[in-house]
């Protein structure tokens, strides 16, 4: 077993979930943050199963994570 730090995101329609330290993409998407959070977990078994352990990088370069709102110029 792994801790994998793990970004939700809520939209208008659903939740988002990507997962921090994994080389490639995985995604999980739900109704619910709960739905979405599972399904992450699945895509990364599955994403696991058929890359192999290398896809899990040694220790997540990320500490921690924030939110930020930033304004651009554009």
């Amino acid at each position: 077993m792994r801790a994998i730090k793990i970004i939700v995101e809520k939209h208008n329609d659903d939740y988002v979930a990507c997962p921090l330290g994994i080389k490639g993409v995985v995604v999980g998407e739900g109704d619910s943050y709960e739905q979405a959070l599972a399904d992450v977990k699945s895509a990364i078994r599955c994403h696991i199963e058929i890359f192999g352990q290398e896809v899990l990088e040694e220790q997540s370069p990320a500490r921690e994570a924030f939110v930020a709102e930033a304004e651009v110029l554009i």
